[in-house]
């Protein structure tokens, strides 16, 4: 991809580019930069619309879900027509439209555990926008060995959580150090209900995270827990500590 912005992307870009953070620099890294969303459902919408529209150059696409009539209240990236096509076909449907710049890298199936560590591999930021803790648990090992920066958010009912696991900083806490083994009876948005605008505020979250980190500015989320609560509009944030026995990443900077 071309180390230069042409006059399109300059003007596309302009609002962004003013940004002394941002400027042609941090720019020319995103056009450059390559992010994997797991997940196109409520955090993944938010999240694909931004960065497609930010100008990541490469974005890799992962759902094995088809869109339904009640993905619809909360996930933006889909519509009415989309309803019975693959969440990934929607998506790259919409994403095209928004920027043709961009370019879409599709994974339609589940991956098993080679298929996902190639896919994390391949990129420079993971997103986890996924709704079960054993999809969690799988994308966080797959960084961790990989060396690749996740931003994981989770959303349901009127509580939202984010956080930013980075291995290549040896204060790094990752997803395990945090909840562990976590609980198998887990419910999903499915079966506990969430409102539509949280997820698109925790998947807002998650796009200006990955934007810090591929142009480099700014702070991350990372050893920090944002806890949301939507009923009474509260913010909270924790600080999480890296587990040195944890069984994922406990060795990896010895």
């Amino acid at each position: 991809m071309p180390a230069v912005l042409n006059d399109q992307e300059l003007l596309r870009y302009s609002r962004q580019i003013l940004l002394q953070h941002v400027d042609i620099d941090g720019q020319l890294r995103l056009k450059q930069s390559r992010v994997l969303i797991i997940g196109l459902g409520g955090l993944g919408a938010p999240v694909a619309l931004y960065l497609a529209a930010a100008g990541v150059g490469e974005m890799h696409l992962a759902d094995f879900d088809t869109v339904d009539l009640t993905n619809l209240q909360r996930q933006i990236i889909h519509d009415t027509d989309s309803v019975g096509l693959s969440k990934v076909d929607s998506a790259m449907r919409r994403l095209g439209a928004i920027n043709p710049e961009v370019r879409l890298v599709p994974h339609r199936v589940a991956m098993d555990e080679d298929s996902l560590a190639a896919a994390v591999v391949a990129v420079d930021v993971v997103l986890d926008c996924s709704d079960n803790f054993s999809t969690r648990e799988a994308v966080n090992a797959a960084c961790v060995a990989a060396g690749k920066p996740l931003v994981s958010g989770a959303a349901i009912r009127l509580e939202g959580q984010l956080s930013v696991f980075d291995p290549r900083r040896p204060e790094s806490p990752c997803y395990h150090c945090l909840y562990g083994h976590g609980s198998e009876a887990e419910l999903t948005c499915s079966e506990a209900g969430v409102i539509g605008p949280l997820v698109g505020l925790v998947g807002s979250l998650q796009a200006l995270e990955a934007l810090k980190l591929l142009a480099g500015f700014g702070e991350p989320l990372v050893g920090r827990l944002l806890l949301i609560d939507a009923l009474g509009t509260r913010f909270r944030e924790l600080r999480v500590k890296r587990d040195p026995g944890c069984s994922v990443c406990g060795g990896q900077h010895e």
